[in-house]
Order: structure tokens, then sequence, then C-alpha cells
């Protein structure tokens, strides 16, 4: 999944765990997958990061 669909995601899940309809165990099912993303979104910012980092230090 692109970075970009994972915040998407990310942004739909918050949204439905606002909704006070939701059950506890759906809220802890999306509460996983959220954390799986974020996690997901992290490492990819890391990466980006080291990337950045490393072509500022070649000049």
């Amino acid at each position: 999944m692109k970075f970009e669909e994972s915040i998407n995601k990310i942004n739909e899940i918050i949204s439905a765990l606002e909704d006070k309809d939701i059950s506890l165990d759906d809220s802890i099912e999306l509460y996983k997958e959220g954390a799986k993303l974020i996690e997901s979104c992290k490492k990819e910012l890391d990466k980006a990061e080291m990337l950045v980092t490393v072509d500022d230090t070649d000049e």
C-alpha cells in the first residue's frame, strides 16, 4: 500500500472509531489495523529521512 493510501485508510479508521455506535470488538480490530498502518508509515518516513540525510552529506 502506498504511503498516501495508508494515510487515507488511517483517517477512515479514526472516523470509524469516533462513531459512538461501534462495538468494542470492532473498535479493537480497527485500532490494531490503524496501529499497523501507522508503524508502516513511520518506517517509510524513516527511510525517506535517511535518504535525505545521505544526500545532504554527499554535497
